[in-house]
């Protein structure tokens, strides 16, 4: 527990309204999507940089935990106050677009601001910020630099890190940078723009983010591929691409979500389909499109492919996506708890790594419904237990553990959007050598020597 005499002090610096430690705002600050609880000894609402300047110094100073929070809505413990301490609230004050700059197509932001709303901004001017995660409608764009957010169109446009040009930030000792430019070229020192991204706050606190951005594209069509088997629709997938395709997304639904999709919304899909590949091509002008489209038509069909179906209308296009951005809520039908993951594998193992996914599924007797972005290699594996049953639950933990081993041998990764927080900090070790985790742990030593900052994340 925080003593008083700290909780006064913090009053003292960012004002009596701005830091609370009573039970709603403790418990109100103790989770997120993971829905793990740890509750914190008190919540602090910084006003400005200067403020979460001050906040860190004096933290740093007093030796007192500090876990920076921007919605909550991660899905690996990132923002989750584990070891007491303080949780520093970004979003309340620190909610601001500064700038969009419309002659070198940069946004300037507040580590607050939701995604949607800045989308929302630039397209009104006709611009274009692609980063798009599923959470998009409430995540932070602070929250997706920690993370690193990808989303549906990063098949064509790429993640968050993509899009990150320069940054503001805190360290641990009070003392404010900057790392970055609003330049597309800049190779003077190290890239710490790049060490920052991704750091889940491990590293410092980000007070303003320099955004990329580009021209909105002026035409956009949806497709669907049905096919008779997931093998292939993955090997339409990269196929596909080499064959020139370059869709903004193409996003996957496995046989079991179909069937989820249909028993559980009543959605409207093909009888018998094997796999689905849902997504969107776009382009400046119709012929492009076209060409998009005409290309995936004929390496789907070359690739098993039983229909192709191009949305004529924006109500269309609804409809095909509906079924996508459904898909996470209507598997609940094969188990009252899921563990999910976001493995990331090169394109080309896809059909291998769902083949034996599944087989891993069958060895403990689970259900194994599967989706996700395809078209970049980042699958939501969906382990589906009985939450109330121990056993099963230990052994979808092994399950999970033998699926990150299967996809880290194939040259994947762990985590392809999420990030690695607390639930997959134990399985670190599969995926790096202890000198490489000695690397990260230096890193973290030179950012913040005393520790303070959101400490146990990504077992740091």
């Amino acid at each position: 527990m925080i003593e008083t005499k700290h909780i006064d002090e913090l009053k003292n610096i960012v004002g009596n309204e701005n830091v609370y430690n009573d039970k709603a705002h403790l418990i109100a600050y103790s989770y997120d999507a993971t829905r793990t609880r740890y509750e914190p000894d008190a919540v602090v609402f910084p006003k400005n940089e200067e403020d979460v300047s001050k906040v860190l110094k004096y933290c740093n100073e007093n030796k007192i935990i500090i876990t920076p929070r921007g919605a909550g809505s991660g899905f690996t413990g990132g923002a989750l106050p584990a070891n007491g301490g303080i949780i520093l609230a970004l979003e309340k004050y620190m909610n601001k677009i500064l700038e969009i700059d419309m002659q070198n197509l940069v946004a300037v932001v507040q580590p607050g601001v939701i995604n949607k709303d800045l989308q929302r901004a630039v397209e009104e001017v006709g611009l274009f910020y692609p980063p798009d995660p599923a959470s998009e409608e409430y995540s932070t764009i602070g929250g997706n630099v920690g993370e690193n957010a990808g989303g549906m169109r990063a098949a064509k446009y790429g993640i968050t890190k993509d899009y990150v040009m320069a940054m503001r930030a805190v360290l641990a000792n009070g003392d404010i940078i900057r790392a970055g430019k609003r330049t597309i070229k800049d190779v003077a020192g190290y890239n710490t723009t790049g060490i920052l991204i991704a750091s889940e706050g491990t590293l410092a606190v980000t007070t303003e983010i320099t955004l990329k951005l580009i021209p909105k594209p002026r035409f956009t069509k949806a497709y669907m591929g049905i096919f008779p088997s997931v093998e292939n629709a993955m090997n339409a997938v990269f196929k596909s691409l080499s064959a020139g395709a370059n869709p903004v997304a193409m996003e996957f639904l496995d046989s079991l979500v179909v069937k989820a999709l249909k028993e559980k919304l009543g959605v409207d899909l093909p009888e018998n389909a094997g796999a689905l590949l849902i997504g969107d091509v776009d382009g400046n002008v119709e012929e492009e499109v076209t060409f998009q489209l005409n290309t995936l038509k004929k390496s789907f069909e070359e690739n098993g492919a039983s229909s192709f179906v191009v949305a004529n209308d924006s109500k269309e296009r609804d409809k095909l996506w509906y079924a996508r951005r459904n898909a996470s809520q209507s598997i609940t039908i094969y188990g009252s708890k899921k563990l999910n993951e976001d493995i990331s594998v090169p394109r080309s193992k896809l059909p291998q790594a769902l083949k034996e996914i599944y087989t891993i599924g069958e060895k403990y007797g689970f259900k194994v419904p599967c989706f996700g972005h395809s078209g970049d290699g980042n699958i939501h594996v969906n382990v589906m237990v009985d939450g109330s049953n121990p056993q099963e639950l230990e052994d979808g933990h092994k399950a999970i553990e033998e699926i990150f081993k299967l996809v880290v041998d194939m040259g994947g990764t762990l985590s392809g959007e999420h990030g690695i927080g607390l639930s997959k900090a134990p399985f670190m070790e599969i995926a790096f050598n202890e000198k490489e985790l000695n690397l990260f742990r230096s890193i973290k030593k030179a950012f913040d020597p005393n520790g303070i900052l959101n400490p146990g994340k990504m077992g740091l």
